[in-house]
């Protein structure tokens, strides 16, 4: 085994989990989900059947990835930071032939107690504030606050506020990374 997992924590079988991943206290790990090189998965976290996390991926304590979902590389997932899986649940309705698709980009960060609303994806480098309740698909490096989430901005790579000149034109003071925004699309220039 070249990955961590806490004595108290639960990995089924048929797992795939990548080198100097880390599995924290009382979590469980379920059957035929995969997850990358290099994550750390809090304490009390469930990564449901057939969810699958990239690199580098952070996960917070009490967090419930329900089968459904995908995180690619980097992404930073909140403490009790929940994803949904079926538009309209009832209990005496078995709808396991209905889960939704939710991926989560590249780079993203959900705050905690954010909820994402099952079938909405979240653009590459978004970030997702606190508390957040995402209704809809999230653009590449928006920044989105409330409930329900609504757009107050943009961030750079970083996580660094963008603001635009007019020719559409922000750097990042931290990197110095250059980014352009034409029909409310950010796209990263240098």
């Amino acid at each position: 085994m070249n990955y961590f997992v806490h004595n108290s924590a639960i990995v089924d079988e048929n797992c795939e989990i990548g080198e100097g991943t880390k599995i924290w206290h009382f979590s469980h790990i379920m059957s035929n989900c995969k997850i990358g090189v290099n994550c750390n998965i809090g304490q009390n976290v469930v990564v449901s059947p057939e969810v699958i996390l990239g690199s580098n991926v952070k996960i917070q304590n009490n967090v419930s990835l329900y089968t459904g979902v995908v995180c690619e590389d980097d992404v930073f997932l909140g403490p009790s930071c929940v994803f949904t899986n079926v538009i309209n649940p009832r209990s005496a309705i078995n709808r396991k032939n209905q889960y939704a698709r939710t991926v989560v980009g590249k780079g993203a960060s959900i705050g905690a107690n954010a909820t994402i609303v099952c079938g909405h994806d979240i653009g590459k480098f978004a970030f997702i504030g606190a508390g957040a309740v995402v209704t809809k698909n999230v653009p590449d490096f928006a920044l989105l606050v409330g409930n329900p989430a609504r757009q107050i901005g943009w961030v750079g790579e970083y996580g660094n506020r963008l603001n635009f000149n007019e020719e559409g034109v922000a750097i990042c003071a931290e990197s110095n990374q250059e980014y352009t925004l034409i029909d409310g699309i950010v796209k990263r220039i240098k």
